[in-house]
């Protein structure tokens, strides 16, 4: 079952067999998490996201047409599903700063090492939250998710190339904030 590609999955569950959506749901929804956590900084509304990004899904099935990968069909959701989430501004989400987001973050094996390993996930956590909207997508994207460039390219509608260079230049700036944080 689970040697079955995601694209073939969609595509049956597109055909009616709607149960297919769980193995899709345990899949990607710990990924699909990490995206909208990092691209929002909201817990709670990351989890409704994701929710609301396989709900999307199943209802716009019949737009997925196996030609591209079901990954880019499914981040092309979940940026929608972000883009909504800002229009709408929902009262209650709770925002964190990047210095609560390090303390959820996994430690070291001493408390030495745990405290240097928080220390830079924070500091790292508070410059990708001063890059732009764009910047911060591309990156986690590419370094959070590990995506190829060209499945960014096909996310995005852009050019594998244009995703490098955007790559390129969105970690300079990640580079420049860290290095002035720093100082």
């Amino acid at each position: 079952m689970n040697a079955l590609s995601d694209n073939t999955i969609m595509l049956r569950v597109k055909a009616g067999d709607l149960d297919r959506m769980g193995l899709l749901f345990e899949r990607h929804y710990r990924a699909l998490y990490g995206f909208l956590f990092h691209m929002t900084y909201q817990r709670e509304a990351s989890e409704d996201m994701v929710q609301t990004v396989f709900y999307k899904m199943l209802r716009y099935r019949n737009s997925f047409t196996g030609d591209g990968e079901f990954v880019a069909w499914m981040y092309q959701i979940a940026r929608n599903v972000i883009k909504d989430n800002v229009k709408k501004n929902k009262p209650g989400n709770t925002y964190y700063d990047a210095g609560e987001i390090a303390d959820r973050l996994p430690g070291g094996t001493s408390a030495d090492e745990g405290f240097e390993k928080k220390q830079a996930n924070a500091g790292l956590h508070r410059a990708m939250a001063k890059l732009s909207d764009d910047n911060r997508e591309i990156l986690t994207l590419s370094r959070f998710q590990e995506l190829k460039y060209q499945e960014i390219g096909q996310i995005l509608g852009i050019s594998e190339g244009a995703v490098k260079v955007r790559a390129f230049r969105a970690m300079q700036e990640l580079k420049d904030i860290y290095a002035k944080m720093e100082r």
